[in-house]
């Protein structure tokens, strides 16, 4: 479960695109041009993701088994294959998955339930998944950063819509598979001139994100409980009384109230003064 740092939005989310077996080692079917490089790259930024408890959204790469692949291109991540799966360490045990159709019929508060949500992608755009589009576009989030396979195709269309939407967006630069070198040269000079902040995974590192301050939670939770006359505060419990009244401790073996010492003075009474 992923908490709300404000009750608003979450600080950063990340978006992990593609980071399946075909693409992402070298004995896949169709792995990256820089596979040996990447895969550290990835262990490092999904590291920083679980230890700052950031929510996480993944996507994967899904075509039917017998489509056809693009021209020069090997079949890869086909449906039941296990080149399709995730790499072992992108796959969080807080996670759920969400099947693709053509509907808008997801649930916006996943986050609430697990940290990772994943997505499954029909071509070249993340956001195409009309389920997808709608929960990135609501999500409450200051800031994106975002990593994966490829830089020239599924990384360039998401960085592109997140633009689209007006959100702010940060981009793993070394954290990011391509084909063409040239091709992702480029993507990443566009990123730069629309504004979007492209780093390293070494200065991602750096960076540690606000986390819920629980124990201000907990003296909210205390102070709601004793106006409502449902939890006693542990000074109540510490004194012997709960909800105003007094505990085993006030009173004697037959059950009848100590009589509590009054030092020459008559506690006020917090009723109507009646007359004398």
């Amino acid at each position: 479960m992923v908490e709300q740092t404000n009750g608003r939005s979450y600080p950063c989310v990340v978006i992990d695109l593609n980071t399946q077996r075909d693409l992402c080692l070298t004995d896949g079917a169709r792995p990256v041009t820089n596979a040996a490089d990447i895969v550290p790259a990835l262990r490092r930024v999904v590291a920083w993701t679980k230890r700052n408890g950031a929510p996480l959204i993944s996507s994967v790469d899904s075509h039917r088994t017998g489509e056809m692949p693009r021209s020069g291109c090997p079949a890869h991540c086909v449906d039941g294959t296990i080149g399709q799966q995730k790499v072992e360490f992108t796959v969080f045990r807080s996670q759920t998955t969400v099947q693709v159709d053509n509907t808008l019929s997801v649930p916006l508060d996943l986050f609430s339930h697990c940290q990772q949500v994943i997505f499954r992608q029909r071509g070249e755009d993340l956001l195409a998944n009309p389920k997808a589009d709608r929960f990135v576009t609501q999500l409450p989030a200051r800031e994106f950063v975002l990593f994966g396979n490829d830089v020239e195709g599924a990384v360039k269309n998401v960085a592109l819509g997140l633009i689209a939407r007006e959100k702010r967006l940060t981009v793993v630069r070394d954290a990011c598979g391509y084909w063409d070198r040239n091709a992702a040269d480029l993507a990443f000079r566009l990123f730069e001139a629309k504004g979007v902040s492209v780093i390293t995974v070494d200065e991602l590192a750096m960076r540690k994100l606000e986390r819920p301050r629980r124990v201000e939670v907990c003296i909210k939770a205390i102070e709601a409980g004793r106006r409502n006359g449902r939890k006693a505060s542990p000074a109540a419990r510490r004194n012997g009384t709960t909800n105003g009244r007094s505990s085993h401790k006030n009173r004697t073996e037959n059950g009848e109230l100590r009589a509590r010492p009054t030092n020459g003075t008559i506690p006020r009474s917090r009723g109507k003064q009646r007359g004398t």
